[in-house]
């Protein structure tokens, strides 16, 4: 037994240790994070910036924010916007797109779709000023959904009743303690329609698409790559070297140089998605796709 504890003594001293001072170590990794010596092709002053566009859009507000601030920084000549993204809510699709927008009228955005650019992230998209696929990507989904549940018939197994106090007649559309309503559901339609109508009429206006052919690009369709370009969603196909050869020709730079985004930044980002991702799976929203 005593030949044991000598054999593992070293073992279990490093692992008191490391539970002892569990914290300061972790503050000092932080530390180590934020201001560990930076490599030398990063001192000279970036001139072009990636932004990314990854996992469901619940919300823009990090994302917006780091693209107004590229908007108004000088020395970015250049945005390439990587997108992998099936959609999400409404409303932070369209903060994002008219971002773009704003971005895109000051200096050149390339949108490149590395995987997945649909709905919500392709309307976040079409301002820029090409849009380069992947040829094994997915492209377009261009439509609107609400969707809900009908939980009468478990809760009448359960002995559960609703009671309910309300004022307005269409108070109560969407509650799934009950199946909808032909009123209800029309109500409903009224706000999916016109959605879909200014998501299919931004992309094309941003697109120079015909609006009254909108069936053949939109009417949520499923495009490969190639598919997308005929019907004129994307501009061309190509990987992200593409987007960026492409990027550096338009912006003008002579060497490019990128923006790396920060270590801390990058985990905080992941929490925060994961945070809304999990929110939004109870509370669920209008969304594109």
């Amino acid at each position: 037994m005593e030949l044991l504890k000598k054999i593992f003594s070293p073992l279990a001293k490093t692992l008191n240790y490391i539970q002892n001072h569990f914290k300061a170590m972790l503050f000092l990794l932080l530390l180590f994070l934020l201001f560990a010596p930076t490599p030398k092709d990063e001192l000279n002053t970036p001139n072009l910036q990636e932004i990314k566009l990854t996992g469901a859009i619940m919300d823009a507000t990090d994302l917006v924010k780091q693209i107004n601030q590229v908007t108004q920084d000088n020395t970015i000549k250049g945005v390439l916007f990587s997108v992998d993204s099936p959609g999400g809510a409404v409303a932070p699709s369209v903060e994002i797109a008219y971002a773009i927008k704003r971005l895109s009228k000051i200096k050149p955005v390339i949108a490149y779709a590395s995987g997945t650019m649909a709905s919500g992230s392709y309307y976040a998209s079409i301002w820029a000023d090409k849009i380069i696929a992947n040829p094994g990507s997915m492209i377009g989904s261009i439509g609107v959904i609400m969707q809900g549940s009908d939980f009468s018939g478990i809760m009448q197994k359960l002995g559960i009743k609703t009671q309910v106090v309300k004022a307005g007649k269409y108070k109560q559309i969407g509650t799934p303690d009950r199946p909808w309503k032909n009123y209800e559901v029309k109500e409903l339609n009224k706000v999916i329609q016109a959605t879909y109508d200014m998501f299919s009429r931004d992309v094309a206006n941003a697109r120079k698409l015909d609006y009254k052919k909108r069936d053949t690009f939109a009417n949520a369709h499923i495009f490969t790559a190639l598919q997308a370009k005929k019907v004129g969603l994307i501009d061309n196909l190509g990987v992200k070297y593409t987007a960026k050869e492409i990027l550096v020709q338009l912006s003008g730079v002579k060497e490019a140089r990128w923006n790396q985004e920060d270590t801390f930044d990058k985990i905080m980002k992941k929490i925060s998605a994961s945070t809304a991702i999990v929110f939004q799976t109870y509370f669920p929203p209008l969304t594109l796709r």
